[in-house]
């Protein structure tokens, strides 16, 4: 029941579309400029630099505050499994803002959002791994694609290898789980991006670019 209450709170949190309001906040919908996207690149590509950083703060912190209202919840009764419940809580920030309801299921594809379950459910250099593995592949082909694919990748490894150290402080079944979440969130990810990684092999991708609307 705890863990489908995470899921639940997580996606809760996920309807928040930081792109869709922020584009509203302009007067347009995000979802009907660049590639229809409400996520942070799509707004970054449409509305400029101050509006993508906006988004991408908005898209992490929800996710951030999610699991800290989970551990807030659930800290003291389910200490033991509390990483386990976390992670359900990442999961269902990722749904609801890849597919809210009232969004007709179009949202973003998750990218910003894992990046605040990285920054709130594992260590500083879990999160620097990770984030030098996005920047380093993004700024090296200019493909956010590429490096939010690689993102989601490292995450897992890291992900596995933080479980198998210790670091999670569950064993068994409960270990598992988190290893789980993490393949699904890769997963998810690339399902997402499917239409990427088809232009990223046919070598039509868009580039990195930036608007000017804001």
């Amino acid at each position: 029941m705890e863990r489908l209450i995470c899921l639940v709170i997580g996606y809760v949190f996920g309807l928040i579309q930081t792109g869709y309001l922020y584009g509203k906040s302009q007067h347009l919908d995000i979802r009907k400029y660049g590639s229809g996207n409400a996520g942070t690149t799509n707004v970054l590509r449409t509305l400029g630099w101050k509006a993508g950083v906006i988004t991408f703060l908005g898209d992490s912190f929800k996710c951030i505050i999610a699991v800290v209202l989970v551990h807030l919840i659930f800290g003291k009764t389910h200490a033991d499994i509390i990483q386990v419940l976390a992670m359900y809580t990442g999961m269902g920030v990722v749904l609801g803002h890849n597919y809210p309801f009232y969004m007709n299921f179009r949202g973003g594809k998750g990218i910003a959002v894992t990046a605040g379950l990285i920054a709130s459910t594992t260590n500083w250099w879990i999160t620097l791994i990770c984030v030098a593995a996005f920047l380093g592949v993004t700024i090296c082909t200019k493909y956010v694609s590429a490096g939010s694919l690689t993102l989601v990748v490292t995450y897992m490894i890291c992900v596995i290898v933080y479980g198998q150290m210790g670091g999670y402080h569950v064993t068994g079944g409960h270990l598992y789980e988190i290893y789980g979440i993490a393949v699904l969130l890769v997963i998810s990810a690339f399902y997402k991006h499917k239409a990427n990684i088809v232009r990223l092999m046919n070598g039509t991708e868009n580039k990195l670019s930036v608007g000017k609307k804001s």
